[in-house]
């Protein structure tokens, strides 16, 4: 895969990946460590992503909002209690996401990964951070 400004982002980054959709979980997991980065998971589950959380360190996380019949958002909270940057990766309309995750970012389904990079890491070259 071919590194651009924006995804060169991902080199040397821990990223966790919560995603229960096996196949798009295992495409983003492909395409990061293309990109140089080591990836956390993926899991899809809440326990199971609390639990690398705790044992992991992590830079940065990608959530789906929807994991089967739960929601991401106690992953989310302990992420932003840390100081981890995330990104919501969803196919849902954003108007299902609570209005406290409103300052996140959004990226819909397919994720692209550029969109991603520049979320979680600030645009590349640059010191600012998007949250």
């Amino acid at each position: 895969m071919e590194k651009n400004n924006q995804t060169r982002l991902f080199s040397g980054k821990r990223i966790l990946i919560v995603e229960d959709e096996y196949f798009l979980a295992d495409e983003t997991r492909r395409k990061l460590e293309d990109l140089g980065a080591t990836v956390v998971g993926p899991t899809s589950n809440v326990s199971r992503a609390l639990d690398l959380i705790d044992r992991e360190q992590i830079d940065a996380a990608i959530l789906d909002v929807y994991l089967g019949d739960e929601l991401v958002f106690a992953v989310a909270d302990e992420l932003e209690a840390r100081d981890i940057n995330f990104v919501f990766a969803t196919g849902y309309d954003p108007a299902h996401i609570p209005v406290k995750y409103k300052g996140f970012a959004l990226c819909e389904k397919p994720t692209e990964l550029e969109q991603i990079a520049v979320a979680l890491f600030g645009p590349a070259g640059g010191p600012e951070r998007l949250n």
